[in-house]
């Protein structure tokens, strides 16, 4: 894993790996298939420095690289993939996008129990009828005197059934020109959040209702005209994305070689099975393949504030598929055991499984590299 890496960045692989070894590792299975938000977990991992790696120093961040965070949310998620959605939750999505555009009045508010790990943001942008037609959403904020009335609904977003605050998406006026965000805190008058549904992997989401949900101005983040700048931060959050992915099958793929290594059949050891070698060896050219993508994508960040949308969407390509194809063959090569609940490699089979379609369908993510590719725009839509 510290293959590419500066001698800097490899020392910080090794220390986080040897506090998730030392620390994370006895019951990650039991958290993985937990329903619960590790509220304890969090408060650990923010004391470690984890959450808000990088936002500056000045916001209560530690000032950190993107490549930092990569390498910190990858070697917790090797050992304790919950761990790794906990350092995704206080690092990317929005966090980020909050951390970037909230004003000094709502990052003293808000920020400090964000990063402490006491409190959780999620994000309202997916709707019945607007998933990767994002800017088809219909939540609407009306001004009304000194605050905006909220109305409609959102789905799909991760940490809603224990998320305190709320970054939603909401159209102002027509057009993609009319689109922004507001924060609504868990208990606004008008806001409810409804019961749990849950996900393939074990993951829970509740869809959120606004019924003339009344909030004060001070809590619009973007008003209109600010979806451009909401949507390039969304590049980064496709990287912590790509990394947890890609680490997940990295864990299946150490798991299942110790198995097929270990494991006698017909007087032999699996690892001596000529199908079995060719497989692992598939395996082990994708992650490594996938891998110097996602450091190209996070470099990319670092130097130049953001990472393109063609490095981000080539990396959470390769990421997703290498992290599902991996895991999956890791499964099938230690059959029944790859398969039970009291490994983690059938939930890295899952939970990986979803992210090819959070964050940006595989399927977008090749038209966004075609239109690099071809140098042109491929609307989805009618002409």
């Amino acid at each position: 894993m510290t293959s590419g890496l500066t001698p800097e960045q490899a020392e910080l692989a090794h220390a986080v790996r040897r506090f998730a070894e030392g620390e994370l590792a006895d019951g990650a299975l039991t958290r993985a298939h937990s329903r619960e938000y590790p509220w304890d977990l969090a408060a650990k991992l923010s004391e470690m420095g984890m959450l808000g790696i990088t936002i500056p120093e000045a916001d209560g961040g530690v000032g950190g690289t993107l490549m930092d965070a990569v390498i910190t949310i990858m070697e917790l998620a090797m050992v304790c993939p919950k761990s790794a959605d906990v350092v995704q939750a206080g690092n990317f999505g929005p966090i980020r996008t909050f951390a970037e555009f909230a004003s000094p009045a709502q990052k003293e508010r808000w920020l400090p129990g964000l990063l402490n790990g006491t409190k959780l943001i999620s994000l309202g942008m997916s709707e019945p009828d607007a998933g990767s037609a994002v800017t088809e959403l219909k939540t609407t904020a009306h001004e009304d005197g000194d605050g905006y009335i909220i109305s409609g609904s959102k789905v799909f977003s991760t940490h809603s059934p224990h998320a305190d605050l709320f970054l939603v998406y909401v159209r102002f006026g027509p057009g993609t020109n009319g689109i922004g965000s507001v924060l609504v805190e868990r208990g606004t008058p008008g806001f409810t959040v409804g019961a749990p549904a849950q996900f393939m992997s074990g993951e829970e989401w509740c869809p959120l209702y606004f019924e003339e949900c009344r909030i004060p101005a001070e809590n619009v983040l973007l008003g209109p005209g600010g979806f451009k700048k909401q949507i390039s931060g969304f590049n980064v959050e496709r990287i912590g994305n790509s990394a947890r992915a890609l680490a997940l099958g990295r864990h299946a793929y150490e798991t299942a070689r110790q198995h097929v290594t270990e494991r006698t059949q017909f007087g032999r050891p699996l690892c001596e099975f000529q199908g079995l070698q060719w497989k692992f060896s598939e395996m082990i050219v994708q992650l490594e393949s996938a891998q110097m993508l996602l450091y190209r994508a996070a470099r990319d960040g670092d130097e130049n504030g953001l990472p393109s949308a063609f490095n981000t969407a080539v990396a959470k390509l390769a990421c997703n598929e290498a992290g599902f194809d991996v895991a999956n063959a890791a499964m099938q090569a230690m059959g029944a055991y790859g398969y039970s609940t009291e490994s983690l490699v059938e939930y890295c089979v899952k939970r990986t499984r979803g992210w090819q379609i959070a964050g940006g369908s595989i399927e977008m993510l090749k038209n966004r590299i075609a239109e690099h590719v071809f140098d042109r725009r491929f609307s989805q839509r009618p002409s």
